[in-house]
């Protein structure tokens, strides 16, 4: 947290129109809301875009206005005979009412009462007499500046251009990729914002301070997320009434309907409380039409896609004494309750060797069971289901922190392929497998004082594996 004494700096992001700046200022400030258009010109107004943690403004962003007269406003500045110190704001006093110059008056105001400088340009395109004119007026304000090469796209034929001529106009330069910008990428260039004036370094040391510790309370609460998501799904118990005479196979596919919809509910709200977390408020992350995650929960193609491979769930079966149904495509009176289609057969054989045959009948997801004319269902005996949704969580969350708010495309996504399983449990080692195991045990046994602890357990160590994906996002 920011303390209360420390400044908050504030920095204008400035350029050309059509050049990347709201993007910019989207990304770095984490706000979907910016307007980010193709049209040149969109921004006539300042906008100021702060930063809260904690309910605390740490760092301040100002979405400004493009150049409209850059030569027009370089050639007065150059003219101008009076104290420096006074420039900017005698500029926009004798220019406001000056509808040519409303643009740059916009722009240079946040500066003239102090924000320090970030200049973007689209290093897609050649360097030009207006860019230069456009430095020079930065050069002229005096404040401490950056400058930003907006890569738009891969063409880097230009770079060395803008480059050359940046060294002459700022204190810093940086190559930033406002649609594809990672976290690791933002501290990056927060970092290099302290070189741009020493009195600088100590405030945004600070920030960057308060970001890394915001993102570590937001990794905590996705894992505490998730983990709630796993055990309400994997604890859950439903029963009804099931007198002589009552369909009984009828019963068993409505109770079946609604505790997979209770389950999709849940995963959808903790996608969406995760969403909320890493501010993609507005915005909906949009996924290709072929991402696993589009698929439901409960498809075969869903299970063959993620979780673990046949061979480590036979393990895992053995070392929980958990059923040994997974991966088969049971049916409970024509009823497919979303597993494996294909391999039954070796699953099927691992089961008769471990418990027996009788595991190859009946609901293997449920357990559901005929007692006293009530028919009984949960907790959930198929460990694959956990792995499933954890899978599912985790790639969830990959989109949301990699994602930069100034993107407005859709996102890529894990897509449905042949092949060997690609979700993240497929290569967990024997010691995270067992912290499931533990996890699964505890729910299907109702011990509360043990469930409190593998909760905790299972917690820190998707915390751990989301602190990982967003270093390599």
């Amino acid at each position: 947290m920011m303390p209360n004494n420390v400044p908050v700096p504030e920095f204008a992001i400035v350029g050309h129109p059509n050049e990347g700046k709201s993007s910019v200022v989207s990304t770095l400030s984490e706000d979907d809301s910016v307007r980010v258009s193709p049209v040149p010109g969109e921004t006539t107004e300042c906008r100021i875009f702060p930063v809260l943690i904690d309910g605390r403004e740490v760092i301040r962003f100002i979405d400004t206005p493009g150049f409209q007269n850059p030569r027009k406003t370089l050639a007065w500045m150059r003219a101008y005979q009076g104290d420096d110190r006074e420039m900017l704001a005698e500029f926009i006093r004798i220019h406001s009412k000056d509808p040519a110059m409303h643009d740059d008056c916009a722009l240079l105001a946040p500066l003239s009462s102090g924000a320090g400088i970030i200049f973007v340009v689209d290093g897609s395109r050649p360097l030009r007499n207006m860019d230069r004119a456009e430095m020079e007026i930065l050069r002229l304000t005096g404040r401490p500046r950056m400058a930003i090469i907006n890569c738009k796209d891969e063409n880097s034929s230009f770079l060395a251009d803008w480059q050359n001529e940046f060294r002459k106009h700022f204190n810093s330069i940086r190559l930033f990729n406002s649609n594809r910008a990672t976290y690791s990428q933002r501290i990056a260039l927060l970092n290099s914002l302290k070189a741009i004036d020493q009195d600088l370094e100590g405030v945004i040391e600070t920030v960057i301070q308060a970001f890394s510790a915001d993102w570590e309370n937001r990794r905590r609460q996705s894992a505490t997320l998730i983990t709630a998501m796993l055990a309400e799904s994997l604890r859950y118990r439903a029963s009804a009434d099931c007198p002589p005479g009552k369909d009984e196979t009828q019963l068993k596919a409505q109770l079946h309907r609604e505790y997979t919809q209770f389950v999709t509910k849940l995963e959808r709200t903790a996608h969406q409380q995760i969403r909320r977390l890493f501010k993609h408020n507005l915005f909906k992350v949009q996924l290709p039409e072929q991402s696993i995650l589009q698929e439901d929960l409960f498809a075969a193609k869903t299970w063959q896609f993620l979780g673990l491979r046949d061979e480590d769930l036979i393990w895992a079966a053995a070392m929980s004494g958990a059923a040994v149904g997974v991966g088969l495509d049971v049916m409970t009176a024509g009823i497919s309750f979303g597993v494996f289609a294909a391999i039954g057969g070796v699953i099927g054989a691992a089961g008769a060797a471990f418990k027996g045959k009788e595991l190859l009948s009946g609901s293997r997801l449920l357990g559901m069971k005929l007692d006293k004319q009530q028919l009984q269902v949960g907790p959930v005996t198929n460990i694959q289901l956990l792995y499933i949704l954890l899978d599912r969580a985790l790639l969830y969350c990959r989109q949301i922190i990699s994602r930069a708010h100034g993107r407005r495309d859709s996102t890529s996504a894990l897509l449905v392929d042949e092949g060997e399983k690609q979700g993240y449990a497929s290569s967990w080692t024997t010691e995270e497998r067992k912290i499931c195991d533990r996890f699964f045990r505890a729910l299907q046994k109702e011990d509360a004082p043990a469930q409190e602890l593998v909760e905790k357990e299972l917690t820190e160590l998707i915390r751990e594996k989301l602190r990982k994906i967003a270093e390599h996002a």
